[in-house]
């Protein structure tokens, strides 16, 4: 057979918009999820008990009233633990149990066990504190002059910005500031740890990452990783906050069931979740800008800093991609991009959907807004002034050579499709005749980097497994989140071995089935685990390739694929029937799967590198009303072009596009973290932090795939992932805002507006381009 493997003929498993492998159950609410679990009658429940105090020093823990509160059964400090304190993943800051330095309101100091929830949470509350309250360093110019910092400031710099600087036709400085976010996943956080026999240990865990989650339980328990297995079938809802965080809750109630010998599980409720868990990282940029009479950028100088909390957590990698991300789809050629990661006493700050990209992101964009509108010109010529080239002014500042550029064309074809210029001027037209309510409008585009900064993080295994009977399991290291990640596996492996998707069954993540796995995250997990299961049904199929060709006299070529058959030559035989003779013949019918992402390469030292296997690439364009009496906005209509490569599934890949825009317009305009004077959280329910709803989402939307090309790169079927990108579509709503506020002036002042942007902070823009007090 010459070494020859059969391709399969494509039957639309790939590239079909099939539902969403769970719909049934999500609709039907019978998906099971880690808090629907049945579990022993032993079961404890716990419960944390929190710092009340932003910053200070721990004297005394009086657990006396905890103990003797009804139900209680057992608790948990940090004396407890027999192997590290710490669930920090890359930097050892984060204790599980904090004492005697205590770093943010809200941090847990020790965890109890009962035999209710409410028994738990109760007592929790009952322990006594003697602590010698500390001054606290509360927000980013704070930190700033304190030299506070979670980790050593990095700096990028290309060329020569400050002579680019001097000599620049015109100069402009302003400052970009951006509020974080909570992840309000609709699923809180959530563990379950049931003692094994010989020290072993089962963990359920509502996480993007299981192996951490395995490593960290293995480090604070002080047992080897072989001993603890962790398991996730599906969250409801991630969105980067179940990367890290999870390990807390899966480390304390590991510690309490490996202490009472019984099952725990610990639960969040939405408040404690929201007062322990991380957040988005707010930032604030100072720039300075060089630019021509076009608008073209001749040089850009930015301090960019972050709110990083009281631990490193992953601002480390976040605020990296933050600085690759300051180009967003414009090319810099004399830049300076001086980034602080600010330590803060306030919870530790953690992954979110873009991870620091979009806060990166709207720096640049904001300069572009900022110098058309000093030049009197339409933001979007601007824009397009200063886009990557084809093959000149194609390497970001990091050098990293843009190879995939369709900016241009997604423009061009955005711009047409949504009537940008018309509806510009008669927006312009409306403003002029109406005092009261005025409209905005803004187009904006998104570059967005694929893969994990990280390198060794690039990498997914999976194991495939066919039974006698013709039926499929997949086991992967990715986890399913909401995202459809499990349905796009299952439609990649059906089209391996010539199934109906119905013949695929994915299992629960599980660090038994697929060990070392890296997070779902970084718009990764299709890319990743997508190729790794193909790999795996490649391997299948050509062991049964090379059964039949020996057993029925054909060649490879001759074997296809297909509908649940398989061809070879004259005789059609159902796969079942293939896989039992295979089976008979001791045809192994498992196999692994390993992909590791090519042609990456990052030396953080020096910010240089190959860091992205390639860029997603989209655009928008927003239309908004704003009340100036009242500082409301009001979404009117909006139009999305996305580059999704060849989809794998378009009905998925569409429903992350409008989640994603609908999530970063909630980041960009309602979603306002408040912390009082002492470092409290205020806004810690869906009672006073309002996240964006039906209601939010615009009469008119247009949301369409590029229809142009597969991607360049051999990714899985030449796809493209919409996992992040997504987000900051939500850009040009935010802008479309500006662009409005800016109407209310004439045009002397630059239009001065924070994300988000609240009723509050709209009238206060509108009172400042106005050149009115503020009262």
């Amino acid at each position: 057979m010459g070494g020859a493997v059969a391709k399969p003929l494509v039957d639309g498993a790939v590239g079909t918009p099939l539902r969403h492998e769970a719909a049934h159950l999500h609709v039907s609410g019978r998906a099971i999820y880690v808090d629907d679990l049945p579990l022993p009658a032993n079961t404890l429940h716990a419960a944390f008990g929190l710092s009340p105090v932003a910053h200070g020093q721990l004297r005394a823990l009086d657990l006396a009233a905890v103990l003797a509160s009804e139900g209680v059964v057992a608790i948990a400090t940090a004396a407890d633990i027999p192997g590290h304190n710490n669930y920090g993943g890359i930097v050892a800051d984060d204790p599980v149990f904090a004492g005697p330095l205590l770093s943010h309101a809200g941090q847990p100091l020790f965890a109890v066990a009962a035999t209710s929830h409410r028994a738990a949470s109760r007592a929790a509350r009952r322990f006594r504190a003697d602590i010698e309250t500390l001054p606290a360093i509360l927000d980013i110019r704070a930190a700033l002059a304190a030299d506070s910092y979670v980790i050593p400031s990095q700096t990028l710099r290309r060329g020569e910005p400050d002579r680019a600087l001097a000599g620049s036709a015109h100069r402009l400085s302003g400052t970009m500031v951006c509020g974080g976010q909570d992840h309000l996943y609709l699923e809180g956080q959530i563990a379950v740890a049931i003692p094994g026999e010989d020290g072993q240990l089962l963990v359920h865990c509502s996480t993007q990452h299981p192996t951490e989650v395995q490593h960290v339980v293995s480090e604070v328990l002080a047992r080897p990783m072989q001993d603890i297995t962790v398991q996730c079938r599906r969250m409801g809802g991630g969105f980067g906050g179940k990367e890290s965080q999870p390990a807390l809750l899966a480390a304390a109630a590991s510690l309490l069931a490996v202490k009472t010998g019984r099952p725990v599980k610990l639960r969040l409720d939405r408040d404690a979740d929201m007062l322990i868990t991380g957040k988005r990282h707010d930032f604030l940029a100072d720039y300075e800008v060089g630019f021509d009479d076009s608008g073209r950028i001749s040089a850009l100088k930015v301090m960019l800093a972050s709110r990083c909390g009281h631990s490193a957590d992953l601002s480390g990698p976040v605020n990296d991609r933050a600085v690759c991300h300051v180009d967003n789809a414009y090319f810099l050629e004399h830049v300076e991009i001086v980034s602080h990661r600010c330590r803060t006493h306030t919870v530790s700050n953690t992954a979110f959907r873009g991870f620091g990209g979009p806060q990166g992101m709207l720096v640049i964009e904001q300069v572009i807004d900022d110098i058309a509108r000093t030049l009197k010109l339409d933001p979007l010529a601007v824009r397009r002034r200063n886009y990557y080239g084809l093959h000149v002014r194609n390497v970001t500042p990091y050098g990293q050579t843009v190879e995939d550029n369709v900016l241009d064309t997604l423009t061009d074809q955005l711009e047409a499709s949504s009537g940008y210029r018309a509806r510009r001027r008669e927006i312009a037209a409306w403003n002029a005749a109406n005092p009261v309510v005025k409209r905005g409008i803004a187009l904006t585009p998104v570059k967005f980097g694929i893969s994990f900064n990280a390198t060794f993080y690039n990498q997914a295994g999976a194991l495939l497994q066919v039974y006698k009977d013709g039926s499929v399991a997949i086991h992967h290291g990715g986890t399913e989140m909401g995202q459809g990640l499990h349905t796009k596996i299952i439609q990649i492996v059906a089209q391996e071995l010539g199934l109906p998707a119905s013949a695929v069954r994915v299992t629960a993540t599980d660090t038994a089935k697929v060990p070392n796995t890296s997070a779902t995250a970084a718009s990764s997990g299709s890319d990743l685990n997508g190729k790794a299961a193909q790999a795996a049904a490649r391997t299948i199929r050509a062991r049964l390739v090379a059964h039949l060709g020996s057993s029925c006299g054909v060649t490879a070529g001759q074997i296809r694929f297909v509908g649940g058959q398989v061809q070879a030559g004259e005789r059609s035989f159902s796969f079942a029937e293939v896989v039992r003779q295979a089976y008979l013949a001791r045809v192994q019918l498992s196999a692994t799967g390993y992909y590791r992402t090519p042609k990456i390469h990052w030396d953080r030292s020096r910010f240089t590198g190959r860091p992205f296997f390639y860029f997603g690439y989209g655009a928008s364009v927003s239309e908004v009303a704003v009340d100036t009496l009242t500082g409301e906005t009001r979404l009117l209509r909006v139009d999305v072009l996305h580059d999704a490569g060849n989809s794998l599934n378009p009905a998925l890949d569409r429903g992350q596009i409008e989640g994603g825009y609908l999530q970063g317009y909630g980041w960009l305009t309602t979603e306002e973290l408040f912390f009082s004077r002492d470092g409290h959280l205020k806004t810690h329910a869906p009672s006073t932090y309002k996240i964006p709803t039906a209601r939010d989402w615009p009469a008119k939307a247009q949301v369409a795939l590029l229809a142009l090309e597969p991607n360049r790169e051999d990714s899985i079927h030449r796809s493209k992932a919409v996992g992040e990108p997504p987000l900051m579509l939500a850009f040009s709503a935010l802008h479309a805002i500006r662009d409005a506020v800016a109407a209310c002036g004439d045009g002397g002042r630059l239009p001065l507006l924070p994300a988000p942007a609240t009723p509050e902070t709209v009238l206060r823009a509108i009172s400042a381009i106005r050149g009115e007090a503020w009262p």
